[in-house]
């Protein structure tokens, strides 16, 4: 089971129509696949199609010990779960804060899954505070999406400070899978000019998958689809599977 961070600060890089669209292409590989929602907003909850009275029992009631995380489990497709996040998650860093160990909470919550799943990801809010550090240490690794815009790459130097220091004081083994370039336009030159930014930031470490502008991408949570059940034959749907055929490939072991 590899347990994967989703993590970019900033907003709007497509972070979790990524990590939707990844997992849905991963769930009809044969891939076992869960999304613990993180990010009080619950993109990913409601891009998947689960309603705001279905999110009672989510992932802020497993942390606060009032449900097992067994009862938060959603299996919203054929090999793909879901732990939903509701507006309580709000309150959450203020509730931790103090407790000792605050930092492990999510890495305790998740110990009755063992080994059912093949990957499970975070979707991270976008910020730096203690659900995004509990997603860090919680994680053996951090897939993290980025714009092709000018002000892409603001913000991603402090990322990896964050990371290097989780590294250093609380997960020793947490390493960058990649990152993956999103909204990505052929017809101008800033596209390849933030590529071959982003590549000074992680030689090497850069899906060579681009994630294009489109509209289906857009569209398709507004219905509580994937780009798979969307508009399967668009660029869009044909770019994740590409990223989820990558993906697969440096993660088959």
């Amino acid at each position: 089971m590899k347990i994967i961070s989703v993590v970019n600060q900033k907003g709007g890089t497509a972070k979790t129509t990524t990590l939707i669209n990844l997992s849905a292409y991963l769930a009809r590989f044969g891939k076992k696949v869960l999304i613990i929602d993180l990010d009080p907003q619950a993109n990913a909850s409601s891009g998947l199609g689960v309603s705001a009275e279905n999110r009672d029992k989510g992932i802020y009631e497993i942390l606060s010990g009032k449900i097992p995380l067994t009862e938060g489990l959603i299996e919203v497709r054929k090999n793909f779960w879901l732990i939903p996040a509701n507006e309580n998650l709000a309150g959450a860093n203020i509730e931790i804060v103090n407790l000792e160990d605050r930092e492990f909470l999510l890495t305790k919550a998740l110990k009755p899954l063992a080994d059912d799943f093949d990957f499970v990801f975070f979707d991270t809010p976008p910020s730096l505070g203690l659900m995004t550090i509990n997603s860090l240490v919680a994680s053996s690794s951090v897939l993290i999406p980025v714009q092709a815009e000018y002000f892409a790459l603001e913000g991603l130097g402090q990322l990896l400070n964050t990371i290097n220091l989780i590294k250093e004081n609380l997960r020793p083994d947490l390493s960058v899978l990649g990152a993956i370039l999103t909204m990505y336009d052929t017809r101008g030159k800033l596209s390849a000019d933030v590529w071959e930014e982003l590549y000074k930031f992680f030689p090497h470490k850069i899906y060579r998958t681009v994630i294009p502008r489109n509209v289906y991408l857009a569209e398709a949570p507004s219905y509580g689809k994937t780009i798979l059940e969307y508009a399967p034959r668009s660029r869009g749907a044909k770019a994740y599977h590409r990223l989820a055929r990558e993906f697969v490939l440096h993660n088959n072991n």
